[in-house]
């Protein structure tokens, strides 16, 4: 791949993220320009007038300091999703805001759960563990970076902790579970460890071959039916003798 076809692909990467975040901070301008309220589409907990909030809670957010605290983790981490593992990117991201979104939806206090930090929580510890199950060292690279800069996430898995900061400590664990289960159910697709050969192995068959090759030619000079072996292949003790004539040096001079 150039360097071209690089940027163009970390460009389209960032298409899918960027679409998103977009759809997030147009809810909240439209609810700040006309002073309207859509917390009413988030997930009531066991509530059928909750169901929609499965889907659309994620683009709900209470506050500018919400919505500035989900964007930037949904492009960076939504960004890798779809530069390290663009076949099943599609997959993980739809599995996610929905899973999150019912799974908070099934077992969260009541109340009126919105935001997009279960589908953040999702997206991180998919990222997290997916390459140390690959064993692909360009992968495990992704996910020490997304360790040291979203580590801190696992405090918001502490009920006391959120429940006190006003978080959904649920969505949050229902992120967790997901990205965990996804991480080892499609460790099989996607980018896999790459496996090397080496050249030792290739000049190990080669020598083999050849070998093989030396056997076979040396068994059809000393084959029973096979005409008598040439001098060159005949042991040096079994050299016939030469002819006296041949080792008389003769010399001749030449009259001044």
């Amino acid at each position: 791949m150039t360097s071209q076809d690089d940027k163009r692909f970390l460009l389209g990467s960032t298409i899918i993220p960027i679409i998103l975040v977009a759809i997030m901070w147009l809810v909240k301008i439209v609810e700040t320009v006309f002073d309207l309220d859509f917390s009413f589409l988030g997930i009531k907990p066991m509530s059928a007038e909750g169901l929609p909030g499965i889907l659309l809670f994620h683009f709900i957010h209470g506050d500018w300091h919400h919505l500035f605290a989900n964007t930037v983790p949904i492009l960076v981490l939504g960004s890798s999703l779809y530069y390290f593992y663009r076949p099943i990117a599609n997959k993980i991201l739809l599995i996610l805001i929905f899973t999150t979104g019912l799974i908070t939806w099934c077992m969260a206090r009541s109340g009126v759960h919105i935001g997009a930090s279960g589908l953040v929580y999702g997206l991180t510890f998919f990222l997290m563990l997916s390459g140390f199950i690959r064993r692909d060292r360009k992968l495990i690279i992704i996910s020490l970076i997304v360790v040291f800069l979203y580590g801190s996430l696992v405090w918001g898995l502490y009920p006391k902790y959120a429940i006190e900061n006003n978080i959904s400590w649920e969505g949050h664990l229902a992120g967790f579970i997901m990205g965990i289960f996804l991480a080892f159910y499609f460790r099989k697709e996607g980018p896999q460890r790459e496996e090397y050969i080496w050249e030792d192995e290739d000049d190990d068959n080669d020598d083999d071959n050849d070998s093989d090759d030396d056997s076979d030619s040396l068994s059809q000079k000393t084959a029973p039916n096979s005409p008598s072996p040439t001098p060159d292949a005949r042991p040096y003790w079994d050299v016939p003798e030469p002819d006296k004539d041949e080792l008389t040096v003769i010399y001749r001079f030449r009259k001044k």
